[in-house]
């Protein structure tokens, strides 16, 4: 059975709730924001805060199990028989859960659990999995540009913040040989005075590295569609909206090996590298950059991914999940 929410005034309301908050870049804001646009397409009416704001919601829907613990406790206080669709992210699974007892409070609050990419599995208590959907995050494709010939074009995109470890990159430049022409494009908001005085630093003694700061997400797909290479190195990950966009374009992705990555890329995905390993990412950089079958055999890999980060395909997993807590939980949109 299918609900099909009302045209009336009596449209099925629904809170999403992240804490990054308007206007910021940061992956948790954007997949908020792409869900808000896939829900209203639905039927539905839907709205993002950064916290819930005690007003009438027949759902809610809350990234970050952490930040967003005190909106899921008070929204469950005020209605207990409503549901709760919690989306995990990525400092919930490999950070936060071992060290905030909030997170398995979301968890076992929340009726159904989002993943964004299937390796995450692992992390949740069996007790709960039977509450977890797995849907990846989806990319309006645009098209891939002209790659430049008088270099090997790769980008670095993400907030500078720890969790990303964001210089590894710029780290292992000094370990390719000097006939190398990468280039590396480094796109991202510095979170702290440290890492734009870090990223001041790369900038000034690397010739092959250029820091951007950031831009608008436009900007950043267009300057991804440019790239031969895309390189994520990060500590831990959810899963990266910034892989879900380079796999929409076709562009090769050298990451680094959590099981983050591996949920999108697949188990058997040939450039991972060890975490924190500037001398392997390095000599995968060479392999793209010097040897034509491997490169391509990354794009192969990378365009068999592509059937899985479609706005239809994402928009058909949501409705699902959605009827699915709505009629778990006895709500339809014959409102009383």
């Amino acid at each position: 059975m299918t609900i099909k929410p009302s045209s009336s005034r009596n449209k099925i309301k629904i809170n999403i709730v992240t804490p990054a908050p308007v206007g910021s870049l940061h992956g948790n804001r954007i997949t908020a924001q792409r869900w808000d646009r896939f829900l209203k397409k639905l039927g539905y009416s839907s709205r993002i805060t950064e916290s819930w704001a005690q007003g009438d919601t027949d759902l809610l829907i809350a990234l970050h199990a952490y930040r967003s613990h005190d909106s899921i406790l008070r929204f469950k206080q005020k209605y207990p028989h409503k549901p709760v669709i919690l989306m995990m992210t990525g400092t919930d699974l490999y950070r936060d859960i071992k060290q905030h007892p909030e997170v398995l409070i979301s968890m076992q609050l929340a009726d159904k659990i989002v993943l964004l990419q299937s390796a995450a599995m692992e992390i949740i208590p069996k007790a709960l999995q039977k509450k977890v959907h797995v849907i990846y995050q989806s990319v309006k494709a645009i098209s891939r540009k002209p790659l430049l010939k008088r270099c090997f074009l790769v980008s670095v995109i993400g907030h500078l913040r720890p969790e990303k470890d964001p210089f590894c990159t710029a780290r292992c430049l000094a370990e390719l040989p000097s006939e190398s022409v990468i280039r590396v494009q480094h796109l991202g908001k510095a979170m702290s005075p440290d890492m734009r005085q870090m990223a001041i630093r790369y900038q000034a003694k690397l010739p092959r590295y250029e820091w951007l700061d950031e831009v608008s997400h436009a900007q950043a797909l267009q300057r991804l569609a440019r790239s031969h290479l895309m390189v994520i190195t990060s500590l831990m990950e959810g899963g990266a909206h910034v892989v879900s966009e380079a796999i929409a374009i076709g562009v090769p992705v050298v990451a680094s090996d959590i099981p983050g990555n591996r949920g999108l890329l697949g188990e058997s995905y040939s450039a991972y590298f060890p975490v924190g390993d500037e001398k392997a990412l390095a000599a995968l950089l060479h392999r793209a950059e010097t040897e034509p079958r491997f490169y391509r055999s990354l794009e192969k890999q990378i365009h068999a991914r592509q059937s899985l980060i479609k706005p239809a395909f994402e928009m058909r997993s949501i409705q699902s999940l959605v009827n699915s807590v709505l009629l778990s939980t006895g709500i339809t949109h014959q409102k009383v």
